[in-house]
């Protein structure tokens, strides 16, 4: 086939060509968020309907449409098991969006095509507001303000270019208003909530943690904080973001703990710190948990905007709400802490519980390391030394694919594989913990980071998602263990994490020059926050800060109402004026041709108000006879008409105006 050029095909198939590729932008931006079969159906929705269009076929019936429209609704319902909700929402309406394409045939039909791709453009800050997803979604306003325009110009065969740039200067007017829009509208809550559960094995936080039901694990490298430090940052292996703690483990899976004693026999926090504070302040993307994470230990409430947090029994921060939107709020920490009760209480019984049936090779271990170092408290704190001496020199390793595991975890880990990541070794060691009698419960949460030095953050990804553990020693309380840091000391710190194979050409471009990808990835990350700061975590407290810089001493929303007013009243007598300003300048050429009819209006002769300048000489020549000033001035509507249509005008439109003003006009009431 040959190549198709847009130039030379007929209007209505170019611009229904270009709406369509518009279309599947669009859609495009959906692909990671929708279904497979959902995809599949718009792509070749628009593919047939992009051939009908080349060759000219006519649109299919209403029996298909209704068929395409009843295979979705089935589909939806199979693949979400609901109509409603955002997911099964975003899914209709990007098929409906493919379908309504099947019967573009009126100008009726592209205007609803039109504001139903600018709605299901909003759906995409459902899943992301980041700095890549507004760009798609500029490109894909400008295509479909393009088309809009061009739909308004049903005349001729306007360029596309042409077309383009009226799209863009109408955008570039209303910049403005939206930017006054931006800073002064209140700030409202997010009309999106919690995605579905991901079932793959990706690093990152859950409320729970199944071990061993992944064979690989694959590394999440979003991020998951920004982390500024007022002063110096702790050392790296110091870094420890404290999140969920596990302690109730059912041979399988670990949760929450839900203690069976009453809460006056709760275990006590007990935190105590020492040392110099560190102040920071955190920038945390939506982790749509009720979940706010600092350095371990913070003693004071961390400052939220919005909503309040509170910190439980186990030390983890929790806000009232969930996180659905970017927050940042800043915290001080301590690196030096102690916790827990220092004598044995009753509660501890929920820390060494086990189920039963469970890795019998992992008691029978347990017993033999009481039998070498004695059974009493005195001997918990070498018994755990113990543990880790036999994880550094034991042969185990820290990997991302140690398979499935069976029933008995520990036992594998121990005895068989003796290979895992974070979450094996963390469990296996809290349950050998737990057999030896040593209250131990997991702690997830992150640990480490990285410093951007573009813009000085550290930052935190969802692979540095970490799982420690945490055991109970007399006169010490609860103690920070971490097995993963006897298996693998370059897990912790500042060394090298565990990195999934790299790709073709992101190998070729470390090949090419090892510190190219990392400045590039630190580049883009600098940009991202700075998207972050100052666009998404555009908050109510900023507004009412740009009103303390406007002079207010103390702002309230009363104040932010004025102003928002304010501004709308400035900016529409601004816009009245420049209508009327654009009004009296609008075609000086019509202009001096209405002055040149009312003139002659009121000597009596009454002329339309489209009469042409040609036809308007011919009256004035019959109505005023053969006399000077019918000659003058009918040489000069016709040097008028000439300036206007000739490729050769007699004269500039500024002569014709100064000759107008000295024409001979008769008295009122003179004909002759």
């Amino acid at each position: 086939m040959a190549a198709i050029s847009l130039p030379s095909l007929p209007r209505d198939t170019r611009d229904t060509l270009f709406l369509l590729a518009v279309i599947a932008w669009v859609v495009a931006m959906q692909v990671g968020n929708i279904p497979w079969w959902c995809s599949a159906l718009a792509a070749a929705v628009l593919v047939w309907r992009t051939t009908l269009t080349l060759r000219g076929l006519p649109l299919p019936g209403w029996i298909w449409r209704v068929g395409l429209l009843a295979l979705t609704l089935g589909a939806t319902w199979t693949t979400h098991r609901t109509l409603l909700g955002r997911d099964a929402g975003v899914t209709l309406i990007v098929v409906l969006l493919a379908l309504k394409t099947l019967e573009l045939r009126a100008r009726r039909d592209a205007f609803v095509v039109f504001f139903l791709a600018f709605f299901t453009l909003l759906t995409h800050f459902f899943y992301s507001q980041s700095l890549l997803t507004a760009a798609g979604i500029l490109i894909a306003l400008m295509g479909l303000l393009t088309a809009l325009v061009n739909a308004h110009m049903p005349v001729g065969r306007p360029p596309l270019a042409q077309v383009a740039r009226i799209a863009a200067g109408m955008a570039a007017l209303g910049a403005p208003i939206m930017l006054v829009l931006f800073l002064l509208f209140p700030r409202m809550a997010p009309l999106w909530g919690m995605p579905g559960q991901d079932e793959t094995g990706r690093s990152g936080l859950s409320s729970s943690m199944r071990v061993g039901q992944f064979a690989d694990l694959v590394l999440d490298e979003s991020i998951a904080l920004r982390i500024r430090f007022d002063e110096a940052p702790p050392p790296q292996a110091q870094m420890y973001f404290r999140g969920p703690v596990l302690s109730d483990f059912n041979g399988i899976e670990w949760r929450a703990l839900r203690s069976g004693f009453p809460p006056s026999m709760a275990l006590p926090t007990d935190l105590s710190v020492s040392g110099p504070p560190v102040r920071y302040e955190v920038t945390m993307e939506p982790n749509r948990r009720p979940w706010l994470f600092v350095l371990e230990a913070a003693t004071q409430i961390p400052e939220v905007p919005g909503t309040r947090a509170r910190m439980n029994s186990d030390l983890q921060w929790l806000t009232m709400r969930p996180m659905d939107t970017l927050v940042r709020y800043r915290a001080e920490s301590y690196v030096n802490f102690r916790h827990g009760p220092l004598t044995p209480v009753l509660a501890l019984q929920d820390h060494i519980e086990l189920p039963g049936g469970y890795n019998p090779r992992t008691l029978a271990l347990a017993l033999a390391l009481r039998r070498e170092h004695g059974s009493g408290p005195q001997s918990n704190a070498a018994l755990v030394e113990a543990v880790m001496e036999r994880l550094r020199t034991g042969g185990y390793t820290y990997t991302l694919d140690p398979g499935v595991y069976g029933q008995h975890t520990a036992d594998e880990f121990w005895f068989d594989r003796r290979e895992g990541f974070c979450e094996h070794i963390a469990s296996s060691f809290v349950i050998l913990m737990r057999a030896l009698d040593i209250p131990a419960r997991i702690v997830t949460g992150y640990q480490g980071g990285e410093l951007n030095a573009v813009d000085g953050y550290w930052t935190v990804r969802q692979q540095d998602a970490h799982a420690w553990a945490e055991v109970w020693l007399q006169g010490r309380g609860w103690v920070r263990v971490d097995p993963t840091s006897a298996v693998s000391p370059g897990r912790i710190g500042s060394f090298e994490r565990l990195r999934p194979p790299e790709g073709a050409i992101a190998g070729a471009i470390r090949n090419l020059s090892p510190t190219l990808t990392a400045q590039l990835r630190a580049a883009w990350e600098a940009v991202n926050n700075r998207w972050n700061q100052w666009v998404l975590n555009y908050t109510q407290g900023k507004q009412l800060d740009l009103l303390k810089n406007l002079g207010f001493s103390s702002p309230s929303w009363t104040d932010l109402a004025y102003v928002l007013i304010g501004v709308v009243v400035l900016v529409s007598l601004a816009g009245a004026a420049w209508t009327l300003w654009e009004r009296q300048q609008h075609d000086p050429w019509l202009r001096l041709l209405q002055r040149s009819r009312q003139r002659l209006r009121r000597l009596g002769l009454d002329s339309g108000d489209h009469t042409p300048p040609r036809e308007l000489a011919q009256q004035v020549e019959r109505h005023f006879g053969d006399t000077a000033f019918a000659h003058s001035l009918r040489l000069w509507l016709l040097r008028l008409e000439a300036q206007r249509y000739s490729r050769q005008p007699g004269g500039t439109l500024a002569t014709l105006q100064r000759e107008f003003r000295q024409l001979a006009w008769p008295k009122r009431g003179s004909s002759r």
